[in-house]
């Protein structure tokens, strides 16, 4: 018999979180798993599924002008916002369900309330004042939108978070921002009609993605009609006499819109958590600090996804709390593999990447075979679109082994992820050029330049 409530105790319902909770349980375990909003966290909820929703509901508009070059006369269209929030809202409940009976299924209690710690095996529930033990904790928290609480006026403004739930499309709105969060809803909010800019204090929106992703990506959203301000902050955030919103620049503009959103990154969500009771260390950001196996420096006590700031990805979250439920409950050490994930941004053309940019590879190596090629997709052959798309191949010159690919276009997500595994394997550049083209299609040029574009020796192009 346990001296504990429960072998294993969650907190924080999210993708990470459910997972542990519904594999623990379903071993036997005893778990119970507390969450004091809606399960499903950032990503179901107010993240990628939703915003992935918007994306698709963003694209109509061009697609309905690139039928006009195939033969299609597409009527007069219009956009409804409550219709599109209605519908969305419909599938996260959908989702959140999915998650709910998943857990139940498996076993595990369910605790409608906000959870913190008390000591290294104990859990304090706000909504009922009852204090529960477990012999491990999880924490599984997540992490928040930045309010950017320095900024005069933020309090005018909304994150990602509201931008799912707004009342009604705004005319014009003021982004600031130039990671992947922000890209992507400039070109939703653009996509719907929403007169955008973006606005970056950097030289590049998306840093640490490959230059030429970065660049492309520029150029093709200011074609659309995107507004795109680098080396630019805001610096005051007024509320007009007619509602609208004034921001100041650092560059002394004035701009004018409907809304602002603040998309300046996200923070761990550990404030008020308890960890100071329970001992556990933080790092400057307040992520919790984990060793390789998940564990905080309490031996009880560990953590995964955005909290402890490592990879800020739904699929590593899941992938941590799998590796965990190994390590503590298959007599099976397993650390989380952190190394060529897969990713995209959902923007217009999306990026797709894996592996080292050309830039982080150029460091690392001594010379690189750099295979580019940038063209105009079959499909805008005949919609008249001058979109372009780029693929791009970084290859260490000494084994051939490929260090990199990089896509920016559309499907490029998908490509990615397929991708990801033939990297993963550590496949060469001699694998690449033994494989058949699949014509035509777009990722044909991932498997036809045989002659590298130019070489990368000591960090400079030659």
């Amino acid at each position: 018999m346990s001296d504990y409530d429960f072998d294993l105790f969650v907190i924080g319902g999210g993708s990470g979180g459910v997972r542990a909770a519904r594999l623990a349980a379903s071993l036997g375990k005893k778990v119970a798993i507390a969450e004091e909003y809606r399960f499903g966290g950032t990503c179901v909820i107010r993240g990628c599924v939703p915003k992935k929703l918007f994306v698709y509901a963003s694209q109509f508009h061009e697609h309905f002008g690139d039928s006009r070059g195939f033969g299609w006369t597409p009527g007069e269209a219009s956009f409804d916002w409550p219709t599109l929030i209605a519908n969305k809202d419909r599938e996260i409940d959908r989702l959140e369900a999915l998650y709910r009976r998943g857990l139940e299924n498996a076993g595990a209690e369910i605790i409608a309330s906000r959870a913190e710690l008390t000591g290294p095996h104990s859990v304090l529930l706000k909504a009922t004042g009852q204090t529960v033990t477990a012999e491990r904790i999880l924490i599984a928290v997540g992490g928040r939108a930045n309010p950017h609480a320095a900024l005069p006026g933020h309090e005018f403004c909304i994150s990602s978070n509201e931008a799912f739930h707004l009342e009604e499309l705004p005319k014009s709105i003021l982004i600031a921002g130039g990671g992947y969060i922000a890209v992507e809803f400039a070109n939703i909010f653009h996509g719907l009609g929403v007169e955008t800019t973006l606005i970056y204090r950097g030289k590049e929106i998306l840093s640490r993605f490959d230059q030429d992703m970065r660049r492309g990506l520029h150029e093709a959203m200011e074609q659309k009609g995107i507004r795109i301000l680098c080396h630019e902050v805001f610096t005051k955030i007024e509320r007009g006499a007619d509602g609208r919103l004034v921001a100041q620049t650092s560059g002394d503009k004035v701009l004018e819109a409907d809304q602002v959103m603040l998309a300046l990154g996200r923070d761990p969500n550990t404030e008020g958590l308890g960890l100071e009771a329970a001992g556990v260390k933080t790092g400057v950001k307040g992520e919790i600090l984990v060793d390789a196996y998940s564990r905080t420096n309490v031996e009880s006590i560990y953590a995964v996804g955005d909290v402890t700031d490592r990879v800020q990805l739904t699929p590593v979250a899941i992938h941590e709390a799998m590796c965990l439920i190994q390590t503590l409950y298959h007599d099976n050490p397993t650390s989380p593999d952190h190394d060529m994930i897969a990713t995209a941004v959902f923007s217009q053309p999306e990026i797709g990447t894996v592996g080292l940019s050309e830039e982080e590879a150029a460091h690392r190596y001594d010379e690189l075979e750099i295979y580019r090629a940038a063209f105009r997709p079959m499909k805008a052959t005949l919609s008249g679109r001058e979109e372009k798309t780029v693929m791009k191949i970084v290859v260490n010159a000494a084994d051939r082994k490929v260090l990199g690919v990089h896509i920016l276009g559309h499907d490029a997500g998908e490509m990615a992820q397929l991708l990801g595994i033939a990297l993963k394997a550590g496949c060469t550049k001699d694998d690449f050029d033994r494989t058949m083209a699949v014509h035509p299609t777009a990722s044909e040029e991932l498997v036809t330049m045989y002659q590298p574009s130019y070489r990368v020796k000591g960090g400079q192009r030659v």
